[in-house]
C-alpha cells in the first residue's frame, strides 16, 4: 500500500471527526458497481480489501482511507466509425448532407447504445489524513483524480475546507536555484538524476540518468530555462520527483524504511501488515513534507499561493 504519488492539501477550520462517526459516514457512501448506463462511479472501499469490514484505519493520528473509481472505456474510434456509417446511410437515404446538430444527435445515440457494452476500468485511490498536522495527501497520478476523492470526502462529511498546499517560494523558482547553484541547496537535500526544463519559446528538455551538475545542464540553465520537475532525495528516508505544482511523484522509500516494515512481526495478519506499513509510510512522509516546506520558504496562505502562481505565468 506504499504510495507512489502525493498531492498535498491543507485543511482549514475543520474539526477532526471521531473515528466511529467517520466510519459510519464512509459506509454510507460505499462503492457500488456501475449501472448499465453509468459512465463513471466513485465510492469508498475498505483499505484492507473485501475481507475487511473497516473503511478507515488510524495509527497515531494518521488515517488511511481508500476509494474505488470505475469508468466505462469506450474507444473514440469505435464511436466515430459507427457515427460515420449511420450518417452516411442517412445522407444517402435523404439525399442531403447532415448538419452538425444531427450528427451530434447520432453520436449521442451511439454512445448511449454502446456504453453498456464497454469494458470497465477500475482504479484505487488512497488518502492519507494527518489529523494532527492538518494535512491530507492523495495517492493519485493526477491532480484531477485527487480532486475527485476530495469531492467524495466533502460529500461524505457534508463540508470540507481544503486548499492545495502552497509555499512562500514557488517550486519552479526553488528548483531552478538549487540546480543552478549548489551553494543554494538546503543541507540534507540530495539531487537525483532526472530533470525537466522549460523555456517559453523553446519547448521542453527532459534528462534521465544524468549528472545534473554537468556542463550540459548548466548551459541549458544559462539559456533562461526553468526547472519544472526535479528528482530529489532525503537520504535514508525518501526519494521523489518534485513537480512545479508541488506534487510529489514517483515516490521511492529508502531501503531502511522498507526493511523496517519487512522485519515487523505481523503474525501473518494482513490488516496488521497494512497498518504497520501505513504507519511507517506516514512517519516518513510527515517530516519530509515539513522539511520540504521549510526549504521552500515556509507555508503560504491559499491566497498568497494563488497570487504567486499567477505572477509566474
Amino acid at each position: 500500500m506504499w504510495f507512489k504519488h502525493l498531492h498535498l492539501y491543507r485543511l482549514h477550520d475543520t474539526e477532526v471527526i471521531p473515528l466511529e462517526a467517520l466510519e459510519e459516514r464512509l459506509a454510507e457512501q460505499a462503492f457500488r458497481p456501475l449501472g448499465g448506463s453509468e459512465a463513471t462511479r466513485l465510492g469508498w472501499r475498505t483499505p484492507g480489501g473485501r475481507t475487511s469490514p473497516r473503511f478507515v484505519h488510524e495509527v497515531q493520528g494518521h488515517r488511511l482511507l481508500s476509494a474505488l473509481r470505475q469508468e466505462r472505456v469506450l474507444p473514440s474510434a469505435v464511436v466515430r466509425e459507427e457515427v460515420e456509417e449511420r450518417a452516411a446511410d442517412r445522407e444517402a437515404a435523404e439525399g442531403r448532407p447532415l448538419p452538425r446538430r444531427e450528427r451530434q444527435a447520432i453520436k449521442e445515440q451511439v454512445y448511449e447504445e454502446f456504453l453498456p457494452r464497454a469494458f470497465v476500468r477500475s482504479q484505487r485511490l488512497d488518502l492519507w489524513w494527518d489529523t494532527r498536522g492538518g494535512l491530507i495527501g492523495v495517492n493519485a497520478s493526477s491532480r484531477k483524480r485527487a480532486e475527485e476523492i476530495l469531492d467524495l470526502l466533502r460529500q461524505t462529511l457534508g463540508s470540507l475546507k481544503v486548499t492545495p498546499l502552497a509555499t512562500q517560494m514557488l517550486p519552479i523558482r526553488a528548483m531552478t536555484a538549487w540546480l543552478s547553484d549548489p551553494q543554494q541547496r538546503p543541507e540534507g537535500l540530495v539531487l537525483g538524476d532526472q530533470v525537466e526544463l522549460k523555456a517559453k519559446d523553446e519547448g521542453v528538455v527532459r534528462a534521465r540518468q544524468m549528472d545534473l551538475d554537468s556542463d550540459e545542464i548548466k548551459q541549458l540553465l544559462e539559456n533562461d530555462r526553468q526547472v519544472t520537475r526535479l528528482a530529489l532525495e532525503v537520504e535514508g528516508q525518501l526519494a521523489w520527483t518534485l513537480h512545479d505544482d508541488l506534487a510529489l511523484k514517483s515516490l521511492r522509500f529508502a531501503d531502511a524504511v522498507i526493511d523496517e516494515a519487512a522485519q515487523a512481526d505481523d503474525g501473518d495478519d494482513a490488516i496488521l501488515r497494512l497498518e504497520t506499513d501505513f504507519a511507517l509510510m506516514a512517519q516518513t512522509l510527515a517530516p519530509v513534507i515539513s522539511q520540504l516546506t521549510r526549504w521552500l520558504g515556509g507555508e503560504a496562505s491559499a491566497q498568497e499561493g494563488g497570487a504567486a502562481a499567477l505572477a509566474q505565468q
